[in-house]
């Protein structure tokens, strides 16, 4: 395997930009195949690109790490959404529903919230894979930068 490393001025091969796109869209397709909030696919998706390829070229590496820190952030910010919808449920069950009063706007912001992730999250991988495909970076917003 020959290792290539991409200067500021040295544009992507086709082969590399498809690479890098596909990291986008194996996360994208992956994880609508099995919901959002179950991103663990996405995760896959975008971790398998990584591992078979960043040793071949440091751009489709570099977008494939930011598909998979992108798609790991979303899912922990679904697995904290979660937790506090069980939350705000525990909380109306154990005031016997009159905590409802407070719990119903708190849970209609979660929803509100959740959507916007939810769309943020579609936007966003969209605009990678273009991006990558066209050969330019990109960094994913709200993104943990884990790997």
């Amino acid at each position: 395997m020959q290792q290539t490393t991409h200067l500021a001025s040295t544009p992507a091969t086709g082969s590399e930009r498809q690479w890098a796109a596909l990291a986008h869209i194996a996360a994208l397709v992956l994880a609508l195949c099995t919901s959002w909030i179950a991103g663990v696919a996405g995760i896959l998706g975008a971790g398998a690109v990584y591992l078979f390829k960043r040793g071949d070229s440091s751009f489709v590496a570099n977008h494939a790490r930011e598909a998979l820190n992108f798609n790991l952030s979303m899912f922990i910010y679904a697995c904290i959404a979660f937790a506090i919808g069980v939350v705000l449920i525990g909380a109306t069950v154990l005031t016997l529903g009159i905590g409802i009063i407070l719990t119903a706007p708190a849970g209609l912001a979660l929803m509100v919230a959740i959507a916007a992730i939810a769309l943020m999250w579609l936007v966003c991988s969209i605009i990678a894979a273009v991006k990558a495909w066209n050969g330019e970076s990109y960094r994913y917003p709200l993104t943990m930068r884990l790997f």
